[in-house]
């Protein structure tokens, strides 16, 4: 019987481990496709570091909601959340040179 307890408490213990691997994997996931994107804007967009630190977290919040099971819902809503940080964050001239590399 003892066995059998240590045995349950042994997969139980795995299954939880395996939980928090995965959500650990799906955040390095966020933040390399967030770094990727930010690298791939400044290029383009060639905005100066206090913009590259702001556009970077903007687009990581984004890349959470839209890598997660979310609603189509909550994807527009994040969407559209980092349309209106990029307006604030960018100037017109670089808004505009964002909005034709976000179309393409």
């Amino acid at each position: 019987m003892k066995k059998i307890i240590t045995i349950c408490m042994f997969a139980f213990t795995m299954l939880l481990g395996m939980q928090s691997v995965t959500a650990q994997n799906n955040s390095e996931k966020v933040n390399a496709e967030a770094i990727e994107k930010t690298e791939a804007l400044k290029k383009v967009v060639q905005f100066n570091s206090e913009q590259t630190d702001r556009v970077y977290l903007a687009i990581k919040e984004y890349t959470k909601v839209k890598m997660s099971s979310a609603s189509k819902a909550s994807v527009m809503k994040a969407k559209s959340n980092l349309e209106r940080q990029m307006k604030t964050i960018l100037t017109e001239e670089q808004y505009e040179r964002y909005r034709t590399f976000a179309e393409e």
